[in-house]
């Protein structure tokens, strides 16, 4: 099981723009973050590649653990960003049985993303979790942009006048919406 700070990503390695969420699947602000950075990096032409970290804050979410422990089992079995999806979605029903469940509509083994088998995927959901610390991270969502820290509105447009900031100060191409 790999641990790499890229491990979950959508859009091209090469992406000149690296866009990198800590997120909380209890979180009702990355929740409606999630669609946006989704439409942002699916819409940025191969400009955007979307990195998603967990940072579950615990104390204040209870479910927020073994629902991002869920997401990493799941993303063993090729099904990571389905089930953030539907954990993003779905985020006032996070105990086991629900998890099992939306395992099985992916088409997963929801027996291989609960209990004692998402165990092992601790050290994963941990080392995204140190490096949010590391990075400052204090609430999610939190949003980098080529590492620096966005502090925008979660619109379409203003992440996209982030990025093309972004782009200029590291003298790469402008920002295109094509």
């Amino acid at each position: 099981m790999s641990i790499g700070p890229f491990r979950h990503s959508r859009g091209p390695a090469d992406a000149p723009i690296v866009v990198v969420e800590y997120a909380d699947f209890q979180c009702p602000y990355c929740a409606r973050a999630a669609p946006v950075l989704r439409e942002f990096a699916e819409t940025s032409q191969g400009q955007v590649r979307l990195v998603f970290r967990h940072f579950p804050v615990f104390d204040i979410h209870p479910y927020a653990l073994t629902a991002a422990l869920a997401a990493e089992a799941a993303g063993v079995q090729g099904g990571f960003w389905g089930m953030h999806d539907l954990l993003c979605a779905r985020q006032v029903r996070l105990a086991d049985r629900f998890l099992h469940a939306y395992a099985a509509s992916l088409g997963l083994d929801g027996d291989l993303v609960i209990g004692d088998a998402a165990q092992p995927f601790g050290d994963a959901v941990e080392a995204d979790y140190a490096r949010g610390i590391e990075q400052g991270v204090r609430g999610t969502p939190t949003i980098f942009i080529n590492g620096e820290p966005y502090r925008g509105r979660m619109e379409i447009a203003p992440l996209r006048k982030a990025a093309s900031l972004s782009l200029r100060r590291n003298r790469r191409a402008p920002w295109s919406r094509g």
